[in-house]
């Protein structure tokens, strides 16, 4: 379905370049970051109580190509378990490369944008990579004006906190996987007319995306089946769960920690708004801004739980599958909180 190698050499060549530093500067940012994700995990488990038997681990520091590589590869691990085999007969290879040179195209877009990721399905083994980007985080640390070793520490508790999610809750990653195996398999089982009732409503529905007339859904949601919104229900709900437990935990550290992380938080959401018509549009149709609103949206329900059972409430949603937020209780924390407290 995807050349995935294409896709890596395709976006590593289109990706912009980052920001001007001199060496002695890249160099000490790089290390300050393979340090400071030691000690940001080791905050990240003091606070939440997860993980506290598990090795601390550095993380990779990488470029912006190399980012558009360590994804490719991750993607190419998560969707070969739902899509094996590529299909297509005769015109496979050719509908392989023309997808693998549109997926490249978006990684260049995200790759000047992300600052760091934890992939659990990366790494030369698969069982999981934490990559930074160091020409992103400096950056954004310019853009911002913000204290550097501050804002650094800041982002590695975030990303720090995704890794801890997936190593100590032992049967999450293959549950997300799992459910995405089922997003992927029904989208690519759809018969000639459901593709040609994609295809049809394809035009009107980034007309609606242009005038903001979607409720914040990205285009996936809105050209979905209902069997495939179930499913999309449920990532999304778990997607949301990550996010804004992350959000949460790298400001509840606190300023002991992160001394400037009041100042980093106000300029850093409103930087998240920022950008000119055409990078609104595009982030629209990638779903990037849904995903600024999964930050919110799950923060507030981390915190809502976290007030209202403590730490040790919260983290009953590791339990299982059945004791995940469903999508209308991220904006319903006090429903999950009877359902699981009682």
């Amino acid at each position: 379905m995807v050349d995935w190698s294409l896709a890596a050499s395709t976006g590593a060549l289109l990706v912009r370049g980052g920001p001007v530093v001199d060496r002695e500067e890249a160099e000490a940012a790089v290390a300050d970051l393979r340090e400071l994700t030691s000690e940001a995990e080791g905050h990240v488990r003091e606070l939440t109580g997860l993980g506290l038997d598990l090795p601390l681990l550095s993380a990779e520091v990488v470029d912006r190509p190399g980012w558009v590589r360590s994804a490719a590869s991750g993607l190419d691990a998560l969707t070969g378990r739902a899509l094996p085999q590529a299909q297509g007969g005769p015109l496979g290879p050719v509908l392989a490369s023309g997808a693998g040179v549109q997926t490249g195209l978006v990684l260049a877009f995200l790759a000047s944008r992300v600052l760091g990721q934890y992939d659990p399905f990366g790494g030369p083994d698969r069982r999981g990579r934490l990559v930074l980007v160091a020409p992103n985080v400096v950056a954004a640390q310019r853009a911002m004006d913000v204290p550097g070793h501050d804002f650094r520490l800041w982002v590695c508790l975030h990303e720090c906190t995704h890794r801890l999610q997936f190593t100590a809750v032992t049967w999450l990653r293959d549950y997300f996987a799992d459910e995405v195996e089922r997003l992927i398999g029904g989208l690519a089982g759809r018969d000639a007319d459901g593709l040609s009732d994609l295809v049809g409503r394809l035009p009107d529905t980034i007309k609606q995306i242009g005038k903001g007339k979607t409720g914040g859904a990205g285009l996936a949601e809105l050209l979905q089946s209902p069997s495939e919104r179930a499913v999309f229900d449920r990532l999304l709900a778990l997607s949301t769960l990550l996010e804004g437990h992350a959000d949460f935990v790298m400001d509840a550290v606190g300023p002991q920690v992160v001394p400037s992380v009041e100042l980093i938080r106000s300029r850093f959401t409103a930087r998240r708004k920022g950008g000119g018509l055409i990078d609104r549009v595009l982030r629209s149709l990638l779903g990037i801004d849904a995903k600024m609103r999964q930050y919110e949206q799950g923060a507030k329900f981390t915190k809502h739980v976290v007030d209202a059972v403590g730490m040790d409430g919260f983290n009953a949603v590791w339990t299982s599958p059945n004791t995940l937020p469903t999508r209308a209780e991220i904006t319903d924390p006090a429903a999950w909180v009877r359902r699981l407290h009682g």
